[in-house]
């Protein structure tokens, strides 16, 4: 007999970025940054075609160009060579989302790295690779976008500091890098203070952008491992890598139960999170005989009837799981569905 899962999830909790999207956590803090030179950061933003609440969703997903230019356009508008790796210093790397978990969990740094190799891709930036080199005294953590995206230092700046703070989440609070290397073109009188912030040698210029380290350093113990975490998570990863080649309903039907119960749930929100127009999703959705708003009320007839068997709820806290503003709205569509009321159908399930 095959054994049930201890626990399961129907989906991502969130539909993960695709070709040409990162998440927008790359933006966390620029809001407060903007604002202490007297700036506002949603006019920045804005500049860039971008939503106010890319500032403060990190789940919005935006185009890496935008994340690059509007980094560049700060350093330009705030006289700042190295706004990226300032920015970069009032984040921590839980910008690359729960990935960072993963790591932190992981029982080796060598397996924490393999973890970010494995997952960043999928739940951060697609078209990011990190590469693991090992040499015989030392290691490189090496990124690089597969995109061209013009002048990008400090894009560059920011993900060397965030890659040295996850090394050290990794490695332990000794964990020192041997040196970094950037294709960041870097003034020589900035050398100093970017030498100073990574805590190492900075190799400007240089055909790769890398973190380099003691290569006995990867089977070093994390110092956070947790094997139950470790495991879980990267249990969900794997099926959150796997469900990239989902169907466009089965995609949408991901957002869906993801985004109901918080009252967010539409069809416009719903075609930026799998980067398409509302006009090209709802055409989509039609080739497979499919409709945005039946895909949503038949998801909230299966949650209805699954709560009201289970017992566990209330009628409003149902009807607040299902994104209803009150019991009354929750009572009339289910009624439309089954021909009774929440009530009816609760007592007949017993």
């Amino acid at each position: 007999m095959e054994k049930e899962s201890f626990f399961s999830l129907d989906g991502p909790l969130d539909l993960p970025p695709q070709g040409g999207q990162v998440r927008a956590a790359n933006f966390a803090g620029l809001a407060q940054v903007a604002r202490s030179f007297g700036r506002d950061a949603r006019g920045i933003v804005a500049r860039h075609g971008l939503e106010p609440r890319v500032l403060t969703d990190p789940e919005s997903l935006v185009a890496p160009q935008q994340v690059a230019d509007v980094l560049e356009y700060c350093s330009t508008i705030f006289d700042d060579p190295l706004f990226g790796l300032h920015l970069s210093t009032t984040q921590d790397p839980e910008v690359f989302g729960c990935v960072t978990a993963l790591c932190r969990s992981a029982p080796t740094v060598r397996a924490g790295i393999r973890c970010l190799i494995d997952y960043l891709p999928v739940v951060h930036a697609p078209d990011c690779e990190v590469v693991l080199m090992e040499g015989r005294e030392t290691a490189e953590l090496t990124w690089l976008v597969n995109h061209d995206l013009g002048v990008n230092d400090q894009a560059n700046y920011q993900a060397a500091m965030l890659n040295v703070k996850l090394m050290q989440a990794m490695g332990g609070p000794g964990f020192q890098p041997a040196w970094v290397s950037l294709s960041a073109d870097t003034r020589p009188s900035d050398m100093p203070e970017l030498e100073n912030a990574l805590g190492c040698r900075v190799l400007p210029r240089s055909e790769r952008n890398s973190v380099a380290f003691p290569v006995h350093l990867l089977d070093q113990p994390v110092p956070s491992a947790n094997r139950l975490l470790y495991r879980l998570l990267g249990g969900y990863l794997e099926q959150v890598r796997a469900s990239r080649s989902e169907s466009i309903i089965d995609r949408v039907e991901s957002y869906i139960r993801g985004s109901l119960a918080s009252g967010s749930c539409s069809i416009e929100r719903c075609a930026e999170k799998t980067g398409m127009s509302v006009r090209t999703l709802q055409a989509r959705l039609a080739a497979e005989g499919a409709k945005f708003s039946d895909l949503v009320e038949a998801h909230r007839e299966r949650l209805a009837r699954s709560h009201l068997a289970q017992r566990l709820l209330s009628l409003d806290e149902i009807a607040d799981r299902l994104g209803y503003g009150e019991q009354t709205s929750f009572g009339r569509a289910f009624k439309r569905w089954t021909g009774m009321t929440p009530q009816q159908y609760r007592a007949n399930a017993g």
